[in-house]
């Protein structure tokens, strides 16, 4: 896999003959290579440009490598850190990981180990990222098969899904697979519909990851209505069904159209609302009301 322009390496080195010899090997592969004397100048450059992978060596002056470590982490949670260190000694190694460091290589550097993790770690990064990309986007019910249709991993709720429907069969999956493989040869912008577990089970495609499949299982909602609003908050059935539309972003006079009265009734029942709840705008209290309905 080749760097793309975006890949940045940050190398931290008090060492300015090895930040020379970084910079080079790493614009040589395509990268875009930031350097840093101190942890301090990391940090600063890392506010400014958040590199994809950090180069960081263990041993520099006032703040050293764990620490500057600990630092980046905090502003740069999911971005692999290398330690770059001439030490051997175990406990050095254990304490750059504990800091946040997810690998290392020692001195004197080799140019090409260095390269092949860069790639490993951002790669890796990259792939956890996506997935992470895909669950914030489709919510918890996702998992991941091979072309196979074979069971890669899946979030938990989706095993709790499968539990239920299945009653406990542990050979759900294996059931699963082979309905996954063909419906994977077809057309995926269709929704894979299972009949033979005890409920009914819906499955739509997400995105192809690697040589991976992302899939995700779709749930029937029911439709919320007013009456979920009265039966959990408060109010009046007028008012419920005021702050039901609210929640939807209704003016107070496209609401007054739907429920066949003034914009001037419409906003009183909502000064209620607002007394009831305890919020004093639209916005708190459509956030009441949109928890309740995609509860």
């Amino acid at each position: 896999m080749n760097p793309k322009s975006s890949d940045v390496v940050l190398v931290v080195d008090d060492s300015p003959e090895s930040l020379g010899m970084l910079n080079v090997a790493l614009n040589s592969q395509g990268y875009t290579a930031l350097v840093a004397l101190s942890g301090q100048q990391a940090l600063s450059i890392a506010e400014k440009v958040p590199p994809d992978v950090v180069l960081l060596d263990a041993m520099m002056p006032e703040m050293d490598g764990f620490e500057t470590c600990r630092r980046l982490k905090e502003l740069l949670p999911n971005t692999p850190i290398i330690f770059m260190t001439g030490l051997t000694d175990v406990e050095d190694i254990v304490k750059g990981i504990e800091a946040g460091g997810v690998d290392y290589v020692t001195k004197p550097i080799s140019p090409d180990e260095v390269i092949v993790r860069i790639k490993r770690h951002i790669a890796t990064a990259k792939l956890a990222l996506s997935a992470q990309d895909a669950l914030d986007h489709a919510g918890k019910t996702i998992f991941c098969v091979s072309h196979l249709g074979r069971l890669s991993w899946a979030t938990p709720h989706v095993h709790e899904i499968l539990e239920a429907i299945t009653k406990g069969d542990y050979s759900a999956w294996a059931t699963l697979a082979p309905l996954i493989e063909n419906w994977l040869l077809t057309d995926t912008s269709k929704e894979l519909t299972v009949n033979c577990f005890a409920e009914k089970v819906t499955i739509a495609y997400e995105r192809q990851q690697e040589d991976m499949h992302l899939l995700r299982i779709v749930q029937n909602q029911t439709q919320k209505s007013p009456e979920d609003l009265k039966a959990k908050l408060p109010i009046t059935k007028r008012e419920s069904e005021v702050l039901y539309w609210v929640s939807y972003g209704k003016t107070s006079w496209e609401i007054s159209q739907i429920l066949e009265m003034s914009p001037r009734t419409v906003n009183k029942h909502l000064e209620q609302v607002y007394k009831k709840l305890g919020v004093d705008n639209r916005t708190s209290a459509a956030a009441i009301s949109i928890r309740i309905l995609e509860g």
